[in-house]
């Protein structure tokens, strides 16, 4: 095998690694919207099965935008999600030991409470 046949080799490999990447995104995309109809769906896979090149080119021609629009949509949805799980465990974790002493040392000082009152509040965030 020459280099230029190793080359081409190369080539030919690449494009049939991207070509069954955007297929699986194709399937993907046909399976998850909700507004196409099983039918509507058998079409298009037998169509990417049967002529896939032509097929694949035809979906992503009429398709293309509403897949971008529909990945968009599912993005957004999953960062909201995990936006509200990050707000939910940051807001229910418990001040630890040293924020409460802090506190209680910062209401002492300002004469809000007594020695022994910041004795007791000191007692219970340690115990």
């Amino acid at each position: 095998m020459s280099f230029w046949d190793f080359l081409w080799f190369f080539f030919w490999t690449y494009i049939f690694i991207s070509f069954i990447i955007i297929l699986f995104q194709m399937f993907a995309d046909l399976f998850r919207d909700r507004s196409l109809n099983g039918w509507a769906k058998a079409l298009w896979i037998i169509f990417l099965v049967f002529i896939p090149f032509l097929g694949a080119l035809i979906y992503l021609v009429v398709r293309g935008r509403g897949m971008a629009e529909r990945q968009a949509a599912r993005m957004m949805v999953a960062q909201a999600d995990n936006d509200a799980y990050i707000r939910t465990v940051a807001s229910s974790s418990s001040p630890s030991a040293t924020d409460d002493i802090a506190k209680a040392k910062a209401l002492l000082d300002s004469g809000a409470i007594t020695q022994a009152e910041y004795d007791a509040l000191k007692a219970r965030a340690i115990g």
